[in-house]
């Protein structure tokens, strides 16, 4: 029998340093050719810097999706991961542990950020998860990727809320460390310097969404990621509940980070929510 913790394979996302491999029902089709592909996967494997797809993978094998296939960064990795899933058990997700922070800390090199950074703001890397639970849709209709844990405590606290007639939405979950370095990238390329772009947006590899723990929640009719969600009914609620389901607001005001007081982004601690 499976682990009691085995998720199906369109629940789960496998994660590995440069590509994920996501249940293909959940990705839409973007050409002719990806609507054929799709329609016969399983799995697709996704580049994590531009959403690309690579490859789809159904019971007969690998279609390539992209021209020079083999030669594509984390491609071997990606597909050992591919190879060792059980396709008929489901997933241990809890068994996947973290990925290894050695890419995350060659790029880094490349931008000239070293453990100074995480010195000077008091933030600690962050290791992407292995595996994620799909953990319903955000705002936006998008899959939403956190921790076995994390989707469990958030979907029970969405339920709670609903009860007392409050609707909590997720504006956004995990995002990989490739999300984070492509901002850098593009903003490099449109002539921005580290410097420039570090005031704004916090080093790759240093942001609490890439645990796949941290959510950033609203509630309709209310403008994303703003401070004027503090003057909201589910602001309320999530003050006097949240911590009932293991979440706590990272960023309150005057936080030792010296990031700005974000309402809206909450961090499943589990056990040691305060």
């Amino acid at each position: 029998m499976p682990h009691s913790h085995a998720i199906p394979l369109k629940s789960f996302l496998l994660n590995t340093a440069r590509i994920e491999l996501w249940p293909a029902k959940l990705l839409s089709a973007r050409t002719n050719a990806d609507a054929r592909a799709l329609s016969r996967a399983h799995t697709v494997l996704r580049r994590k810097r531009d959403g690309r797809y690579l490859a789809a993978v159904m019971s007969q094998g690998v279609l390539p999706l992209q021209p020079r296939l083999v030669h594509e960064p984390g491609i071997e990795a990606a597909l050992d991961a591919m190879d060792a899933l059980d396709t008929t058990r489901g997933f241990d997700i809890d068994a996947a542990g973290e990925l290894p922070l050695d890419s995350l800390l060659e790029r880094l090199d490349v931008l000239g950020l070293d453990e100074a950074y995480g010195d000077r703001t008091g933030l600690s890397l962050v290791a992407e998860p292995a595996a994620l639970a799909l953990a319903g849709f955000d705002r936006y209709r998008r899959p939403l990727w956190l921790t076995l844990a994390s989707a469990r405590a958030w979907n029970a606290m969405r339920r709670s809320a609903t009860k007392d007639g409050i609707t909590l939405e997720a504006i956004s979950g995990y995002r990989s460390h490739d999300y984070q370095l492509g901002i850098f990238e593009r903003k490099l390329a449109r002539g921005q310097t580290v410097d420039q772009i570090l005031t704004v947006n916090a080093a790759p590899g240093y942001s609490e969404h890439h645990s796949g723990q941290a959510l950033d929640i609203g509630t309709p009719g209310e403008p994303p990621a703003e401070e004027s969600f503090e003057q909201t009914p589910a602001f309320a609620w999530l003050t006097r509940h949240a911590g009932d389901f293991g979440f706590v607001m990272s960023y309150p005001r005057d936080n030792a980070f010296g990031i700005i007081y974000e309402p809206w982004h909450w961090y499943y601690a589990g056990n040691n929510a305060s």
